[in-house]
């Protein structure tokens, strides 16, 4: 049989076994069961995806410029997908280890990477410093990072390290440390990742090695990952602004322009 055929055949076995089933209403968002319970919400976050900025768009995460949003923050017809982009995906909580800046900050970047990604280090080393000093600093930003692995175990046995490191009040310098330069594979084993740590400043390495291998690490990278694949990620590093989303390792114009458009309509907000 042809791979033509074989196809044409699989099609026929899947139209069959819908049929049987109980057909839905109208098409639906397909989203994981915990982020199916913000129903609307999530459905305009991936409305935003879906019509602007291409998250998932740009695979090799290439930093290539999409369109800018011109005009008023308040001018903007996508500005309610924005604000509900924002409140479903910004956590804000209390003592986060993931996050830096005030929890009240007026805008919120989200960043979804992997250790692996050579463009999520671009950022790390040539954007993040500048964010932070420009603009969570001052209070205006808040950044929160998500673990969202998709290259693999390797990915993953970092994502879950940088947990750890967290436990103990370290995650961003063991961050930083991991994308001082590209890491891939064996660069990304437990023995290494363990020296990482230790040069992050984590101090009881028994505990980072029994939180990186632990359930707790397992169950909140994974609960980054529903939520980035919720949204319609599927490449890295990708960004929400405000709930703006952003794709690739942007020039630092972009960022400034989505926060400025963020913070306006923030202030926009709290006038009324």
């Amino acid at each position: 049989m042809s791979a033509s055929s074989a196809r044409s055949s699989k099609a026929k076995k899947t139209k069959k076994t819908t049929a049987k089933g109980k057909a839905p209403a109208k098409a639906t968002v397909s989203l994981p069961r915990r982020i199916a319970a913000l129903g609307a919400i999530l459905a305009l976050v991936a409305a935003v995806v879906a019509v602007g900025m291409a998250i998932g768009k740009s695979g090799s995460g290439s930093g290539k410029r999409g369109p800018a949003a011109a005009g008023d923050a308040s001018a903007d017809p996508m500005q309610g997908a924005y604000d509900r982009a924002e409140q479903a995906t910004s956590r804000r909580k209390d003592g986060d280890p993931l996050a830096l800046g005030r929890k009240d900050a007026p805008v919120v970047l989200v960043e979804y990477a992997d250790y692996q990604c050579s463009y999520c280090g671009k950022f790390t080393r040539d954007s993040q410093p500048e964010l932070i000093k420009k603009y969570v600093d001052q209070g205006v930003l808040r950044i929160e990072f998500r673990n969202f692995p998709i290259f693999g175990k390797d990915s993953e046995r970092a994502a879950r390290a940088s947990w750890a490191a967290g436990q103990q009040g370290k995650f961003w310098q063991f961050h930083d440390e991991v994308y001082a330069k590209l890491r891939k594979g064996d660069a990304l084993a437990e023995d290494k990742l363990v020296d990482m740590a230790g040069k992050a400043g984590v101090t009881d390495i028994d505990r980072f090695r029994s939180d990186l291998n632990g359930s707790a690490s397992e169950e909140a990278v994974k609960k980054d990952q529903e939520e980035g694949y919720g949204l319609g990620v599927s490449s890295t590093p990708s960004f929400l602004v405000g709930g703006r989303p952003i794709a690739g390792a942007q020039p630092m114009a972009a960022f400034d322009e989505a926060i400025a458009q963020a913070r306006a309509a923030a202030a926009k907000k709290s006038e009324k």
